[in-house]
């Protein structure tokens, strides 16, 4: 860099000098009393091609570059060989998804849910997948457009990119008609891999090679980002699997370095205008954007001893208890450390963790059974305690309507975990390109609640009661003159599991291996634990309060508790993170 440097600025100054003596046509000849600053010294090599420095000499360095059809080559840049500029990273990328396809790992369509009255609504609902997927080519263009070189002319450009979305295109339309995986949310056959990401990941990497190798690692840290954030979007969009994700961004990356491959060869060193960033520094400090697989806690059990108000029931009322059982979690990371030398750094980590439920459609089952047993409830009642009760014919009419029209929805299906870590970070160097690490963290964690929602529609009932209660028991009860009240339309949280913020630790391996001089992959496998105080509120029998108000002592005299139970339970949570980062150095 410092030579580099050197020779921009004694090739300006010479020009002006020059300039200023044939301006100056009566002045005596301006010589140089540094030897360094004779123009001699700057010669470039007898072959140019040697030198392992980008030129930062620009030919159009100034306005819009609408050269399309003029094939440029800037002098002083290095060809690139077929295959030099292949890391093969994508291929065990691919490979993470395909082993994980049978996990499910991001599972949100509940298949064992029959109930047509159900809906699934997650929380986060967008379709700006549908356009970042286009962030690195619109981003290349625009600078290319604005004048700011990058690897490339125009024609090898459009050519490295059109091969790289081609093969990208045939890769994942012959994979997603071949398995034909059904969706998330089981609309169509073909999600294996995911189309979205892929495309993003091409995108992402053609801005890498022409902007991130040549001119900053940060346009790559931009890149690779938003192609990550287009696959977790997919993901939470419930139209692809984390398996999908994984294996279409395996298949983008793939593909744009075959298709710059293919590009070096055909074109050889013509329409080069950049070479890549070269040098390598002592300090391993970096920048890094990850996604894996969470391994761990997966299910939570609440009984009665966990209930707040557990004087209130009785065993009997909870059965078994309320159990809900998670899939694998996925993760997203954003991490980095500054290191004072090459051994010992410090640095921080933000990371998302997504649990989902399964099963969810269990409660849905209870919930159609509470308004069903809350139903033959009344009836027992009224002709226990009628002295001249009507037919079960009668009856059934003057109840119908109590309940028109019922719907659960689920709001969230999962629990996530948003995470802030700091701490200490090792370093072992293996080589020049390989080197092992590892981190000692402390932080904080918050939680997303699961959450379950009812919306009931219906005709509430009046009824006339006659109720003796003689030292505390039941002496009489007389039920009779059932009749319309009035319409009610009410929604109310059927079912919400949340967790305290908490304290977390954290440790992990790492082997990381840097490719080129600004950046690196790294595999990971991290543990985390925290202790957690989780809460849930189960609120089956609320509706009852409204469709048969005039009954809340009834209910009270025969068992039935409308009222919410509320369970506390602290659980140790304890994960190992499996997963790939890309990381840029600084």
């Amino acid at each position: 860099m410092e030579k580099r440097f050197y020779v921009i600025v004694v090739t300006m100054l010479t020009t002006v000098l020059q300039a200023s003596a044939e301006i100056n046509l009566d002045t005596s000849p301006l010589t140089l009393e540094t030897p360094e600053m004779r123009p001699e010294l700057v010669a470039l090599p007898a072959n140019p091609f040697e030198s392992k420095v980008a030129t930062p000499v620009s030919v159009n360095s100034q306005g819009m570059d609408l050269r399309f059809f003029k094939q440029v080559t800037n002098p002083g840049v290095k060809p690139y060989k077929f295959m030099d500029d292949l890391t093969f990273v994508g291929i065990p990328i691919f490979a993470a998804g395909w082993i994980i396809k049978s996990e499910k790992a991001s599972f949100r369509q509940d298949y064992n849910n029959t109930h047509t009255n159900t809906r699934l609504i997650a929380n986060f609902k967008t379709g700006i997948d549908d356009y970042t997927q286009f962030f690195g080519p619109v981003m290349t263009v625009g600078l290319k457009l604005g004048g700011y070189e990058g690897r490339s002319d125009w024609g090898r450009l459009l050519g490295s990119s059109l091969m790289s979305y081609a093969i990208m295109a045939g890769f994942v339309n012959g994979i997603k008609y071949t398995a034909s995986e059904m969706r998330p949310d089981g609309s169509t056959a073909n999600s294996w891999p995911s189309g979205h990401t892929a495309t993003s990941f091409v995108g992402a990497t053609i801005l890498h090679k022409e902007y991130g190798l040549t001119r900053s690692p940060w346009f790559s840290v931009a890149g690779y980002g938003v192609a990550t954030a287009t696959g977790v979007m997919r993901i939470l969009n419930n139209r692809h699997w984390i398996s999908d994700v994984l294996s279409g961004a395996g298949i983008g990356i793939m593909s744009t370095e075959l298709g710059y491959a293919i590009g070096d060869l055909l074109f050889k060193g013509k329409g080069l205008l950049r070479n890549d960033l070269e040098g390598f520094g002592e300090k391993p400090s970096f920048f890094a954007i990850s996604m894996g697989m969470s391994f761990g806690s997966k299910s939570l059990d609440f009984s009665y001893n966990d209930l707040k108000y557990a004087e209130e029931y009785i065993d009997d009322d909870l059965n078994e208890g309320v159990s809900i059982d998670f899939h694998t979690a996925t993760s997203v990371d954003a991490e980095g450390a500054y290191f004072f030398n090459k051994y010992i750094g410090v640095g921080g980590r933000l990371r998302v963790r997504a649990m989902t439920a399964k099963g969810w459609s269990d409660f849905v089952g209870e919930a159609i059974n509470d308004r069903s047993n809350a139903t033959q409830f009344i009836k027992d009642m009224y002709y226990a305690y009628t002295p001249n009760p009507i037919t079960e014919e009668e009856l059934q009419a003057k109840m119908s309507g109590m309940v028109s029209s019922e719907e659960i929805t689920v709001e969230s299906d999962h629990l996530t975990e948003f995470s802030a870590n700091v701490g200490l970070y090792l370093n072992l160097p293996l080589s020049k390109r390989f080197s092992l690490g590892t981190k000692f963290l402390i932080g904080r964690t918050m939680t997303q609640e699961l959450d379950i929602n009812a919306h009931y529609k219906g005709t509430s009932k009046a009824m006339d009661t006659h109720i003796e209660i003689d030292n505390g028991e039941l002496s009489d009860l007389q039920l009779s003159n059932i009749r319309d009240s009035e319409d009610y339309d009410m929604e109310w949280d059927y079912l919400t599991l949340g967790g305290n913020n908490s304290t977390t630790y954290g440790t992990g391996i790492s082997l990381t291996y840097r490719y080129k001089s600004n950046f690196m992959w790294r595999l990971f496998l991290d543990y985390d634990y925290s202790k957690k105080v989780f809460n849930l509120t189960y609120d089956p029998m609320r509706f009852m309060k409204v469709t048969a108000p005039d009954l809340s002592t009834v209910f009270e005299i025969g068992g039935l508790d409308l009222e919410p139970m509320v369970f506390e339970r602290e659980k140790k949570m304890n994960y190992f993170t499996l997963g790939a980062s890309f990381a840029v150095s600084f």
